[in-house]
């Protein structure tokens, strides 16, 4: 039976723009009849979901993990699968799904794949998939300007670290998770739904996106260069080999600061400290290839 789909690309991104018809052709023939709409700006995308929910039977999402983080909202609300066509910089839920990078592939998995209900994380009650965190993420956010990716790509990431580890500093932190307090110096507090956040790196190397619990860790060093030393480490989620590097799970957390800090998720600025974090378990239905049903770290 043909289906229809919500199609969300993000035409303003850098390969948004180029993949547009190649999707719309590509979904009709696979017996998806897209539904393309533009929203107003990130902002507008859950009422745009909502609007269409009774027209539709699943939404597709072409794009990165900010698009995504967009569409959160209007997805925990409407009760419809997510495809996800990964066509953004990082694409790191796409990774944490084991989902292919190559198109055509990513459009046969929204065709042909099995679902999977995923957790998804809120940070004072915004969702994010991947990754929610305060410090050096931040101003990396900051640097990597929609310029500087739509002109390098992937690339624009590693010249916004450079810029970003040459000024960091450290700053006072007050971390609180059933009925724990740790007070921290650090550079970063991440706190993880998902397993990729970055580009690729690992929150933690056994993290699973439907393990009902959040993977917490904290950069207790002051010098940033000494995070050159430990690239490895946070590349592949092996932070105990780290003292300096603090690590925490739980379902729920609460992260104070001397003063408000602004907080990332998933690529996007969206709220500051005093910032509460939360799982909420199996909230979402994913499409994923066949044999990536079940959990798996």
């Amino acid at each position: 039976m043909r289906r229809r789909a919500l199609l969300i690309v993000n035409v303003n991104s850098r390969s948004g723009a180029e993949v547009l018809e190649r999707v719309l052709e590509g979904l009709a023939v696979r017996g998806i009849e897209p539904l393309h709409r533009e929203a107003d700006g990130r902002e507008a995308l859950p009422a745009l979901i909502r609007q269409h929910a009774d027209e539709i039977d699943l939404v597709v999402a072409a794009g990165g993990d900010g698009t995504l983080n967009a569409a959160a909202p209007g997805l925990l609300e409407i009760s419809r699968p997510l495809g996800v066509l990964p066509v953004g910089t990082a694409n790191d839920l796409a990774r944490t799904l084991g989902l292919p990078v190559d198109l055509d592939a990513a459009m046969d998995v929204v065709a042909e794949g099995a679902t999977r209900r995923i957790d998804l994380g809120l940070v004072n009650d915004t969702p994010f998939f991947n990754v929610a965190s305060l410090g050096l993420s931040v101003e990396l956010a900051e640097a990597l300007t929609g310029d500087l990716k739509k002109r390098f790509g992937k690339l624009g990431y590693a010249i916004a670290a450079v810029r970003t580890l040459s000024k960091a500093k450290p700053f006072r932190a007050e971390i609180v998770s059933e009925g724990r307090k740790v007070r921290s110096l650090t550079l970063q507090v991440a706190v993880g739904n998902g397993k990729f956040y970055g580009g690729g790196n690992q929150v933690y190397e056994a993290a699973v996106v439907d393990d009902g619990v959040l993977d917490l860790y904290s950069l207790e060093f002051t010098r940033a260069w000494r995070l050159v030393l430990m690239l490895k480490a946070l590349r592949f989620g092996q932070h105990g080999s780290w003292r300096e590097i603090r690590n925490m799970r739980g379902a729920d957390f609460e992260i104070r600061t001397r003063r408000p800090r602004p907080v990332n998720a998933d690529g996007e600025i969206v709220t500051e400290t005093p910032a509460r974090f939360r799982i909420l378990p199996r909230a979402l239905e994913v499409i994923v290839p066949r044999g990536r049903e079940t959990y798996r770290a």
